[in-house]
């Protein structure tokens, strides 16, 4: 079930394909992500969901097929030029300095976002100017208090909610996150779904979840990819009921 993409959608996927040698791994994925939405990704292992966000964050390049975002075509872009315009990637690999302090891996973000040179960033958390706004987006992602902690000595759940930190720090129009529920426990999963949902419509979001009581509590819209292609699209209630989803992918995760 494709739909037509409004011409005001955040991130419009078309036709995007990605072979690895003879296998496609991504075959002919169009779709769109519309403004103050979270659009969920979901499918088995592999689906060809972290090809896909590689793509659309600038870690791959595609082979056929366009990525445009927010008005323009940013295929040939690279990850940081898509991060400076606005797309930000969480939830990641983890890429916190333990060594220092929450606030100063947020402050590097800022001072990215900025353009500033990192050849000072052991000075970043020491200036006013990145001080604020990296207080400001570790208070949206509920880790304020821990602010002047080493990122090391967090737990799993608040490095992931430091993460999201990083990203909210380069003020994103897109948020690509990246299995946030990975790893951690049942209390933290629960903290981190009311903590999106709070960030609900403040930031267009795309979330790839394995977790499906977190991805329907918090997607208005669902994607589900098997084996590379688009299956369909579609609300909460319309995907958990479709029977071609429920036999390819949720019958049994949820049976």
């Amino acid at each position: 079930m494709l739909e037509r993409a409004p011409s005001d959608a955040v991130l419009r996927l078309e036709g995007l394909r990605k072979n690895f040698g003879s296998l496609a791994v991504t075959d002919d994925v169009t779709l769109d992500v519309r403004p103050g939405e979270i659009h969920a990704i979901i499918g088995p292992n592999g689906a060809g969901k972290t090809t896909l966000i590689n793509q659309i964050s600038g870690v791959l390049s595609p082979d056929g097929g366009r990525i445009v975002f927010a008005g323009s075509d940013v295929t040939a872009l690279s990850a940081d030029a898509r991060a400076l315009r606005g797309l930000a990637r969480s939830f990641q690999i983890t890429s916190i300095l333990p060594g220092f302090s929450v606030l100063e891996n947020v402050a590097l973000a800022v001072q990215a976002r900025e353009g500033s040179s990192f050849r000072f960033f052991g000075r970043a958390a020491a200036e006013t100017a990145l001080n604020a706004p990296a207080m400001s987006a570790l208070e949206q992602a509920g880790i304020a208090e821990r602010a002047h902690v080493r990122a090391g000595e967090l737990s799993h759940g608040e490095k992931r909610a430091l993460e999201l930190a990083i990203a909210l720090a380069m003020k994103p129009t897109l948020l690509l996150l990246d299995e946030p529920m990975a790893g951690i426990g049942r209390e933290e999963t629960e903290s981190q779904v009311e903590l999106l949902l709070r960030l609900k419509g403040q930031f267009t979001m795309v979330l790839v979840e394995h977790d499906m009581g977190a991805v329907f509590a918090l997607a208005d819209r669902i994607s589900v990819l098997i084996r590379g292609r688009l299956l369909m699209t579609g609300s909460p209630d319309t995907v958990r009921t479709d029977p071609q989803v429920i036999a390819a992918y949720l019958g049994e995760v949820v049976g």
